[in-house]
């Protein structure tokens, strides 16, 4: 916590700031769960700074991503295109057309995940283009399933459900299929893609979908000859201590229980996971001063604090109710320690933004003022990826906490990466 304290101090607040032990501790766990040959790739999403990509990229992970933009990012990571995928419900032409000349260049993605047969359409016009003009370009692509089933999660994590803008339904695999060529055209068909959703708090419907993709991919491995890659996306959850979420090994264990109920010559060869949240979320704090005190403005009497971070900082809570339990550094202007006896009442938390939907939540904490810090916990997954810059805000700086205690300035106070 005193080092939380001293990145609000020395690099000023809001500040993001990541534990690179605890991301160790969240890799080393999905490894275990996972281990090699499974492919393990981070969803750039999650968190998408160069500086952390770079560094879950050294612990044996390579880069999903959704744009041209996170593409841009994982490669100035110092991540190769044959460490990256690329996915995303909205693949723009320029995306695209990225994809067709890294493989004209000969330094092609590991593959793209395929949304729909007008975008097997689109790809296989742009590389048709590029093979008269110089030589065939075959592009690896697996095609995502819509499993259509009804995630354990929140409705707008849902991915994987029937009504989803996300995927294609197995009934439509033929289409996307014959139009990228078949078996002999500019697309490589190499198997099934799939994401049931995120934040997973069951592994039961999770696991349905896995027998789905399996039946899918089954089918057209008989009829492809390339056709041997199953990737089943993330999903895995979580949430504040004590909750009781499965954790990775859990779906790990679903998934054998699957896999084996399959013959052998039926069986993907290839195996992949896309996780961002888990190894993320629990590694990253935001760390914010304390504005104003307004005693009795709650329902009830209690007292509340606005905070500098917020809704441009973190938007989960406002987006989709998502809580994030928030811990004090300092009350009164003093340090608090771990067990500290200084008596805590439920304190409304929220932010600066001019939306009344800026909050944080009720949280037991010690009397304050302004100056103090806090703490907002499990903020390395999906705050940074998607702040925004709303009445007039500067991006936070990035801290990395190091092995050791040394701490990194990963990116400086308002300064903008893109693609």
């Amino acid at each position: 916590m005193q080092s939380l304290a001293e990145v609000g101090e020395r690099f000023g607040t809001p500040v993001y700031v990541t534990d690179l032990a605890a991301l160790r501790r969240s890799a080393a766990e999905l490894r275990q769960a996972f281990p090699d040959p499974w492919v393990r790739n981070f969803s750039v999403k999650a968190n998408d700074v160069p500086a952390i990509i770079a560094a879950i990229g050294a612990l044996g992970f390579g880069a999903n991503v959704v744009s041209l933009g996170e593409w841009s990012l994982a490669m100035r990571a110092g991540l190769s295109n044959d460490r990256i995928t690329l996915e995303g419900v909205g693949k723009s032409d320029a995306d695209l057309q990225a994809t067709v000349d890294a493989a004209k260049q000969g330094r092609p993605l590991r593959w793209i995940a395929v949304e729909s047969a007008e975008e097997a359409a689109a790809l296989v016009a742009m590389a048709s283009q590029a093979r008269l003009r110089e030589k065939q370009v075959r592009i690896d692509a697996l095609l995502r399933l819509n499993p259509e089933v009804e995630p354990d999660t929140h409705a707008g994590l849902a991915v994987g459900s029937a009504t989803s803008k996300f995927g294609l339904r197995e009934d439509e695999f033929a289409q996307a299929i014959e139009i990228g060529g078949g078996s002999s055209g500019p697309l490589c068909w190499r198997g099934v893609h799939l994401h049931v959703g995120s934040q997973l708090t069951g592994v039961r419907v999770w696991q349905d979908a896995v027998r789905r993709a399996l039946a899918v991919f089954a089918g057209w491995h008989e009829r492809l000859p390339d056709f041997n890659v199953l990737d089943v996306g993330g999903g895995f959850p979580v949430g504040p201590a004590g909750d009781a979420l499965p954790a990775p090994a859990d779906f790990a264990e679903a998934f054998r229980a699957a896999f084996e109920t399959v013959p052998i010559d039926r069986r993907p060869a290839t195996l992949a996971i896309e996780p961002g949240r888990f190894l993320m979320a629990r590694a990253g704090w935001i760390v914010a001063r304390v504005l104003h005190l307004r005693e009795g403005r709650g329902p009830s009497g209690e007292p509340l604090a606005v905070i500098d971070a917020g809704m441009t900082e973190l938007i989960r809570p406002a987006l989709y109710g998502a809580r994030h339990e928030i811990d004090a550094l300092t009350s009164l202007g003093r340090p608090v320690s771990a067990g500290d006896p200084a008596p805590r009442r439920v304190t409304l938390v929220e932010g600066p933004i001019c939306e009344s939907t800026d909050r944080l939540g009720a949280h037991q904490l010690p009397p304050l003022v302004r100056g103090d810090l806090i703490a907002i916990v499990d903020a390395g997954a999906y705050a940074s990826s998607m702040s925004s810059r709303y009445n007039g805000r500067p991006r936070p700086a990035e801290v990395l906490l190091e092995v050791g205690g040394r701490l990194r300035l990963g990116r400086a106070r308002g300064v903008e990466e893109v693609g």
